[in-house]
């Protein structure tokens, strides 16, 4: 998967990893951001389940990972949370994390939507996965970037 960010400066980047820093206070959860210009499958849950675990989010020790996934020439984005969460949720938990991303996407608000979808994703993981002290960052922060 490439490096080169093609859609964030560095500075909305920046703002973004923040997020996912405030967010990962609140839980032991694992936040990730994956952006690309196209989704190169028809499914986006297929290629964000790729994603997934090409970025090691299912090597987690709680299985707490979540992946945000934006084609943003695609607009098509998906949210995908590992084997644990998914055993403690309701299958409508990403519900509304989603449609507050659907709504600021479709206003043209990618690094809003994704600050505001990534910090409801961690009061929400709080409530099943809250922070405990000497937990450790599993992941790095930052965004990485596809095709």
């Amino acid at each position: 998967m490439a490096t080169e960010p093609l859609f964030f400066t560095d500075e909305e980047q920046q703002y973004i990893i923040e997020a996912i820093q405030e967010a990962e206070k609140q839980t032991s959860g694992e936040v990730k951001v994956h952006i690309e210009k196209k989704c190169p499958t028809p499914d986006v849950m297929e290629r964000a389940k790729e994603v997934f675990l090409f970025l090691h989010l299912h090597e987690t020790a709680e299985r707490n990972g979540v992946l945000f996934y934006l084609a943003y020439e695609d607009r098509k984005f998906a949210v995908l949370g590992d084997k644990g969460i998914d055993e403690k949720v309701t299958a409508d938990f990403w519900d509304s994390t989603k449609e507050l991303l659907r709504n600021h996407f479709k206003a043209g608000e990618y690094k809003e939507g994704l600050r505001h979808g990534i910090l409801e994703a961690g009061l929400q993981l709080k409530k099943h996965f809250p922070y405990q002290s000497g937990d450790i960052n599993e992941l790095p922060d930052d965004i990485s970037f596809g095709q």
